[in-house]
C-alpha cells in the first residue's frame, strides 16, 4: 500500500505542483491549505508524512509542528522554508521536524529527503539489534534509548544518528557520510543539519560526566566509549 503524504500549503500552485510530483513517485497525497485544516486530516487520515510550509495563515507551520509534538503525534514532518535563515531552520529542527528544504527546491531533492525520512521512521525488522556504547543503550526493536537505564526521548531523526554512530563507534564519520546514511542527502551539501542533530544528541546524552560525541575538526563526528 502506498504511503500517504500531507501537503501543508497555502499557495494552491505548490500544492497542486507536490501532489503531482509525489502522486507520480508512487505516493498518495492529500492537501491542506492552513495548519487547522492540516490537524483535522492528520486526525482523520493518519498520514505517514507531513510536508509544511513555514508561512502560512491562521496557524504556522511551526505552531502546526509544535502542537503535534506537544500531544504526542511523532508523524515524521519535512519544512518548508522561503528563507534559508539558519534561525527559521534551528527552530523548525527544535520543534519536532525531521528535515527542512528552502524554496525554490528541486524536486528531485524534495523526493529523496521524503525518502530518507520515511526510510528511518521505519524499524527494519529483518535486522533488529541491541546497540551500546558506554552508558548509553539502543533498541531497535522497542526504538527505545535509555541512558544509564534511564530512557531518553529522541526524534525518530535523532534515534537513527545515533544508531549510526554507534554502528560505527570509535570511527570518524564524515558530515557527506551521515548526511547520506541518515538523510538521504547523496548529492554535495552545504547543510548543517547533521551539526544541528549532533547538538541535540549532546544536550540529551552529554551528562552525568559522559562526553562522547566528539567533533573531529575538518572531518566530522565520532562517538567514543566512555575512558577508563
Amino acid at each position: 500500500m502506498a504511503e500517504l503524504i500531507l501537503i501543508v500549503d497555502d499557495e494552491i500552485g505548490v500544492r497542486e505542483l507536490l501532489g503531482d510530483a509525489l502522486r507520480i513517485a508512487g505516493f498518495e497525497t492529500i492537501t491542506a491549505p492552513d495548519g487547522m485544516s492540516a490537524l483535522t486530516a492528520i486526525r482523520e487520515k493518519k498520514p505517514d508524512l507531513l510536508v509544511i510550509d513555514i508561512n502560512m495563515p491562521l496557524m504556522d507551520g511551526f505552531e502546526l509542528v509544535e502542537r503535534l509534538r506537544k500531544n504526542g503525534d511523532n508523524t515524521p514532518a519535512l519544512m518548508l522554508s522561503a528563507r534559508a535563515d539558519r534561525v527559521d531552520v534551528t527552530r523548525g529542527l527544535t520543534l519536532g521536524a525531521d528535515d527542512y528544504v528552502t524554496k525554490p527546491f528541486g524536486l528531485e531533492e524534495l523526493l529523496l529527503r521524503i525518502k530518507a525520512i520515511l526510510r528511518r521512521s521505519h524499524i527494519s525488522t529483518s535486522q533488529i539489534q541491541n546497540l551500546t556504547c558506554g552508558p548509553i543503550s539502543l533498541d531497535e526493536s522497542s526504538h527505545i534509548v535509555t541512558f544509564n537505564g534511564e530512557i531518553i526521548d529522541l526524534s525518530p531523526t535523532e534515534f537513527r544518528l545515533l544508531q549510526v554512530l554507534i554502528e560505527n563507534k570509535g570511527r570518524v564519520l564524515s558530515k557527506s557520510l551521515l548526511l547520506d546514511e541518515v538523510w538521504g542527502i547523496t548529492f554535495e551539501s552545504e547543510s548543517t543539519v547533521s551539526d544541528t542533530y549532533i547538538s541535540y544528541l549532546r544536550k540529551k546524552l552529554h551528562r552525568d560526566g559522559y562526553e562522547g560525541i566528539k567533533t573531529v575538526r575538518g572531518v566530522g563526528f565520532v562517538i567514543q566509549e566512555p575512558k577508563k
